[in-house]
């Protein structure tokens, strides 16, 4: 039996939506980002736990020209998919001593996303990027992130130049626009990102939920 749209309920319920994202809305929050705009500077992280047994913070990273900053996790298929590239662009920065560095924040915290699996994954695809545990979910909060994968590209003054996607296409054969690259090339040679932001493509961040006093 085919249900037909009751027009004014589409009408209420759109009035509803408008007007929760006026009340709610971040004046500064970007196209897609909830949080942020191009532009806006983050504090970034301190003391993260990583794969290799140290903490992290970003303040470690003050001599790198760009940070890219990646959301990611263990669990979900589209971060997976793209780990290899995420790899490889941390390597490029690597041998070609380009001055940028490739961060990856996890802040998942079922089982397949904690510490002793994130450890063990990164031994198996060789990562040659920081990989961190955001346990409070403070910083994925901080960035406006909410899927994995989630590229941030920041420049010498630790703001956003960047926000979104990595590519253009989840099937490696298929990119034609690596968003990522242009924006680190382009925060090097201090120009205007072409592309600065975009719709970022994979699972929700699973984030706690607490409960309501009653």
């Amino acid at each position: 039996m085919i249900q037909f749209c009751n027009p004014r309920r589409s009408v209420v319920a759109t009035l509803l939506v408008a007007t929760t994202i006026f009340i709610c809305g971040n004046a500064s929050a970007g196209e897609f980002n909830p949080t942020h705009n191009i532009g806006d500077q983050v504090a970034g992280w301190s003391k993260l736990p990583g794969t290799d047994g140290r903490e992290h913070s970003m303040e470690d990273l003050k001599d790198r020209e760009v940070l890219v900053v990646v959301f990611s996790c263990n669990s979900c298929p589209y971060a997976v998919d793209y780990e290899d590239r995420v790899n490889a662009l941390s390597k490029k920065f690597i041998e070609s001593k380009i001055n940028a560095t490739v961060v990856a924040i996890n802040s998942n915290k079922v089982s397949a996303d904690l510490p002793p699996a994130m450890k063990k994954r990164a031994e198996e695809k060789q990562f040659s990027f920081a990989y961190l545990f955001d346990e409070s979910q403070e910083v994925c909060k901080q960035f406006g992130a909410v899927r994995t994968p989630e590229f941030f590209v920041l420049n010498r003054e630790r703001r956003i130049v960047y926000m979104g996607a990595l590519d253009d296409n989840t099937n490696p054969e298929l990119v034609t626009k690596k968003y990522v690259e242009d924006a680190v090339a382009a925060a090097l040679r201090g120009e205007k990102i072409a592309t600065a932001e975009t719709a970022p493509v994979g699972c929700l961040i699973r984030f706690d939920r607490r409960r309501s006093r009653e």
